[in-house]
């Protein structure tokens, strides 16, 4: 049984339903019920179909924050081999929502930097929910340098409702800590590719996806502000935050239209927590191609991602 979401009522009941008759008939408590199961199956993929046809943002935003969705440590383990992670930020500590190391890709070295939610309430705790505090983007830093001094290509897995806003971050320095992070990203000479697999929420997310190709999960957000965040600020009302997802652009399908993103990676029907394997190779395909196209690339990376993000807005 899967976790479903307010707009998957009907979805839903036909599962339950059909697990009901399951267990009946593994107890011997019912006749023959494997054509009500199949009748019931096929009505239940029509209503997914159907609710899945014209999401909402505000429901995208749901599925995007769905917590059973595949996150950062599923991608290494499913795309990446030898993940060496590295710790600490060699200034205050270790910051466990960040998780960053070199690992191989198709058999060449890469650095692997992304934000890590969890997916039970101990790891939740652990991770911090994915809000990085300042140590975590200083250790991003650090990847991103060594990466950048020894020639290595980065990739980046983006999947944050924004930095930790606790009192300890800003006395820490979080502000600075993003914004060296986004200038790292931009600096580096080395060719780098970023994935929004779940939430990009506000500066905790664009500190490591400064990158030449900017790639978006189907059902995946990116935004400036959470919607609730934006819809207190505007309406002084966090009720209206449908109507801030809606006004703020923030669905892939949207960013990709206005040129922020490089290219949108398909998912299951009923988003990637129903088919994790899929997404996570449909994502590993599409890093694949875009290393080869790097590879044989003869651009100057830093420059080319500068003229990316100064481009950004030019038409608007």
């Amino acid at each position: 049984m899967y976790n479903y979401l307010d707009f998957e009522k009907p979805v839903a009941d036909l599962e339950g339903k059909i697990l009901e008759l399951k267990k009946l008939a593994e107890n011997g408590e019912a006749v023959d019920v494997a054509d009500e199961i199949a009748r019931l199956e096929k009505r239940s993929r029509d209503a997914l179909r159907d609710a899945y046809k014209a999401l909402t943002p505000w429901q995208k935003v749901q599925v995007a924050r769905h917590p059973d969705r595949p996150h950062c440590l599923d991608y290494i383990k499913g795309l990446f081999k030898d993940f060496t992670p590295l710790a600490g930020d060699r200034a205050f500590g270790e910051d466990q929502a960040i998780v960053g190391g070199f690992a191989r890709f198709n058999g060449e070295s890469v650095a692997v930097i992304g934000q890590e939610k969890g997916s039970d309430t101990a790891s939740r705790l652990k991770h911090n929910f994915g809000s990085v505090r300042p140590e975590g983007y200083r250790k991003a830093v650090r990847i991103m340098e060594l990466a950048d001094r020894f020639r290595i290509p980065l990739i980046t897995l983006v999947d944050t409702a924004g930095a930790f806003p606790g009192v300890e971050a800003e006395e820490r320095g979080q502000a600075e800590a993003i914004a060296r992070s986004t200038s790292a990203g931009l600096s580096i000479k080395v060719p780098s590719i970023s994935v929004v697999i779940g939430e990009g929420g506000s500066g905790g997310a664009i500190a490591i996806a400064t990158a030449n190709r900017v790639y978006m999960l189907e059902h995946a957000i990116y935004s400036v502000i959470s919607p609730e965040g934006a819809a207190s600020i505007l309406w002084r009302d966090t009720t209206r935050s449908k109507d801030a997802a809606t006004s703020m652009k923030i669905t892939a399908q949207d960013l990709l239209e206005l040129k922020i993103i490089d290219a949108i990676i398909p998912e299951p029907l009923g988003g990637a927590h129903r088919g994790p394997e899929a997404v996570i190779a449909a994502t590993g395909d599409l890093l694949s191609k875009t290393m080869k196209d790097f590879a044989v690339s003869n651009v100057d990376f830093r420059e080319q991602r500068r003229e990316k993000y100064l481009a950004m807005g030019r038409n608007l």
